[in-house]
């Protein structure tokens, strides 16, 4: 499940590394979108 989410977020959601942002500056829904993809991305490599 969490493999096809993953595929989804790659796919839907925007690259905030290709934007060169920077996590000091980030804004609350920005950080919001890197935990999610993080968490989705780490349970999807288990």
């Amino acid at each position: 499940m969490y493999k096809a989410l993953a595929k989804l977020n790659k796919l839907l959601l925007p690259s905030l590394t290709k934007q060169h942002l920077d996590l000091a500056k980030a804004k609350k829904w920005q950080m919001a979108l890197i935990g999610w993809r993080y968490f989705v991305t780490t349970r999807a490599l288990k």
